[in-house]
């Protein structure tokens, strides 16, 4: 009586849920089609405003990719020159040297600078040091933008110990190049193109004979990054693939890309293919939702007004219903409280005295469906337990037929013969008369059993060491729950040559705890909780699911399985059932 009070004290009426249950049906559309209307609204503008975005961002797009592939044209001119490659591939000195330099380096250097329209500046190192330095200015005081478009030549040396060489990438043929800011280039607002040169004349070891470097600037190779193409208050960026901002356009009051935020901004993104950068625009969401707010305040308006007018007429109707449902709640209460011989009266033919034929229906047959739910429960769980038993280990036997096949094949009949008698005696083992619950001693001879199988395949790759507790004798088990794990370390858990493996059976107050343990390669925590998902999967694991299922049918939710496991170091098997006697 005090549970049902204290039930009381938060009971909501049936007169009350069917006011509100009756203004929001009505409010709910309203405000539905109000909250549709303008996300669709929103959305066509939103839309509108990206496609149109989406084509300027296009042809900004291939503004910067003539830039870029004319930059890569010009170092291709470098790349491909046989002749440049013979000159500097052959170590010579004195005349042979000064005329290489000045009949094939220079004008190569020169036509390739040249070719281009862009204001490139460009240095080479060679690894061939008997051709001289050609340089303005100094190595380390570099000033291209006063020295304009030209060239430098230098020995590989000089770069031997910079990072932006050294981290390189790996060359292929025509493909390998790299977009970075090197040397001066972030203090002249500038970025170089990386590149080597190679001997193409062994196209299986293409060595590297020298190193392209052209350099250019910013605002010329983004020339069309133009905010103002966008609209006032939007930003253009230009980040490379680790999110750094390269290249960045906007009004001076335009905040920081930190401050940039989806709240505030709208931003679209295009991939440039060179370089691996990302051309994004943001647009301050404020200039979409201007006309929105109109129609929000509009539907906050309609939806109050229908919530006032809803709510006066609910209550009417929710209380010539609540009178009906309170006599059908005393008597499903009575039920409750186990009194299933009170009978509920309805004068009214319609729906609630139907309810209440039913009701009383129900009190008189719910003892009989109560036995017969329990009953069908019952029958259920020994079902599954029987099918679970049912699929044990066939991937075991397939796999010790194969191996008996095999010793067959090559006449080693001693093997032959142990093999088969360890079978039998494994299978005489696993059926026991058709007993689900064995000694746990035969379970651990079976298992011992199918470890001579293993022996006579592997011989003296693995280790087995049984540590048994001498107070489980007096105990049972169900039958096949220690062997699904030890073939699955023999199929999956090999690491290297050998395997070790240690079987442990304790005896721990009213619980045993048996522990398999092998130093394989391990699971990851992913893996684990993918064998215990309910669900079927194609990554296996069902044998582990068996043993476990059929643990907690059998004792209990309490009882099954546990995984612990690391990669490289191997796994542990925990089997936890209750001492039950013979």
């Amino acid at each position: 009586m005090r549970a049902l009070q204290h039930h009381r004290r938060g009971y909501f009426p049936f007169g009350y849920k069917l006011l509100v249950t009756y203004a929001i049906f009505i409010i709910v559309p309203l405000i539905v089609i109000g909250i549709v209307s303008y996300s669709m609204y929103v959305e066509s503008v939103r839309k509108q405003t990206q496609t149109t975005i989406h084509g300027t961002l296009q042809q900004i797009k291939d503004n910067i990719h003539y830039r870029i592939n004319d930059v890569i044209r010009v170092s291709s001119t470098i790349y491909y020159d046989y002749n440049l490659a013979d000159a500097i591939r052959y170590y010579e000195e004195g005349w042979e040297t000064h005329e290489k330099t000045i009949k094939i380096v220079v004008p190569t250097l020169h036509n390739a600078i040249t070719s281009t329209n862009l204001k490139i500046w460009a240095s080479v190192f060679f690894h061939n040091e008997t051709l001289p330095e050609i340089y303005h200015k100094t190595f380390i005081n570099e000033e291209p933008d006063q020295t304009g478009r030209t060239y430098n030549i230098f020995h590989i040396k000089r770069i031997k110990e910079q990072s932006w060489y050294q981290e390189h990438p790996v060359e292929q043929y025509s493909r390998t190049w790299a977009w970075r800011q090197v040397q001066s280039d972030a203090d002249f607002g500038r970025i170089s193109l990386l590149r080597r040169i190679v001997d193409i004349q062994q196209p299986l070891d293409m060595k590297e004979i020298g190193f392209v470097r052209i350099s250019i600037k910013l605002s010329d190779l983004f020339e069309s990054v133009d905010y103002a193409k966008i609209g006032d208050g939007s930003i253009l960026t230009v980040r490379d693939r680790y999110g750094n901002t390269v290249y960045r356009s906007a009004a001076s009051s335009a905040p920081d890309h930190a401050r940039v935020n989806d709240e505030t901004f709208m931003t679209i993104e295009e991939a440039l293919d060179d370089g691996g950068w990302v051309l994004t625009a943001s647009i301050p969401t404020m200039i979409v939702e201007q006309d929105a707010k109109r129609i929000r305040m509009f539907t906050i308006w309609v939806a109050l007004s229908c919530l006032i007018v809803c709510t006066f007429a609910a209550i009417f109707i929710s209380r010539h219903f609540s009178l009906r449902v309170n006599k059908i709640i005393t008597i499903l209460n009575a039920f409750r409280e186990g009194d299933l011989h009170k009978r509920v009266h309805l004068r009214n033919k319609d729906e609630f005295s139907e309810i209440g034929n039913a009701i009383n229906e129900m009190g008189e047959n719910i003892g009989d469906l109560i036995k017969e739910v329990y009953v069908t429960q019952l029958q259920k769980k020994e079902a599954e337990l029987e099918s679970l038993q049912a699929q044990i280990n066939p991937h075991f036997l397939y796999n010790t037929l194969s191996s008996i096949s095999r010793l067959a094949k090559f006449g080693d009949t001693e093997r032959l013969h142990q093999m088969v008698m360890e079978l039998a005696k494994f299978y005489r083992l696993t059926l026991n008369d058709g007993r689900t619950n064995i000694p746990l001693a035969t379970e651990l001879e079976q298992a011992q059993a199918y470890i001579e199988i293993q022996k006579i395949k592997f011989g003296e790759r693995m280790d087995v060491l049984f540590l048994i507790d001498s107070d489980i004798w007096p105990y049972q088990t169900i039958k096949l729950i220690v062997q699904p794990f030890l073939e699955n370390i023999f199929e999956h858990a090999w690491c290297g040559d050998r395997i070790h493996i240690r079987i442990e059976v304790k005896c721990l107050d009213e619980h045993i705890k048996i522990r398999i343990v092998d130093d394989g390669v391990g699971m990851t925590a992913e893996r684990i909780s993918h064998i215990f998902d309910s669900q079927d999967h194609v990554n296996g694991g069902y044998g582990i699911r068996n043993v476990h299922q059929r643990i907690r049918l059998q004792y209990g939710e309490q009882y099954g399985v546990s995984i612990f496991s690391r990669i490289g170091i191997g796994t542990v098997v925990e089997i936890s059932i209750p001492t039950v006697r013979r």
